[in-house]
């Protein structure tokens, strides 16, 4: 989340949907035992290899806890962070390895009018979002 509230998110191509989509930077760790503070420093890492965007000085970084991507089908786990305010990387190169096409930050009422009219479509971002104004983290936008 950017100083001004915005949520920041990336448009990704992904080839078993054929499609590129608008969802949150994420990533996978593969360290199932992974602590609190290893799963931080991958959370800041693809925020940062894949959105061009890293922790203010007097940022936080904010565990809002995990959610099952597929409980039907594996135990996979997914953690949430919301890393407030972030700032724009200097001198940041995406990596073409990772098929993101564009990256921008987007306010609350935007969020909301995509998810209305299906253009955020991943659970991985529907989740945090609803995780997001559970907990009362979005600006007070009606929602």
């Amino acid at each position: 989340m950017t100083r001004g509230g915005k949520i920041v998110l990336i448009r990704q191509e992904r080839i078993p949907i054929r499609e590129a989509i608008w969802e949150m930077p994420s990533g996978q760790i593969d360290n199932h035992n992974a602590d609190q503070d290893e799963m931080k420093k991958v959370a800041l890492r693809e925020l940062r290899e894949e959105a061009g965007y890293e922790l203010a000085k007097s940022g936080e970084l904010i565990p809002l806890g995990h959610y099952f991507s597929s409980p039907g089908f594996t135990d996979e786990r997914g953690y949430f962070f919301l890393a407030r305010p972030v700032v724009a990387c200097p001198n940041y190169v995406r990596d073409e390895s990772e098929s993101i096409l564009d990256c921008r930050a987007f306010s609350v009422s935007e969020i909301r009018r995509m998810i209305a009219e299906n253009e955020i479509r991943d659970a991985n971002t529907l989740g945090m979002v609803a995780r997001l104004w559970a907990r009362g983290l979005l600006p007070a936008v009606s929602f």
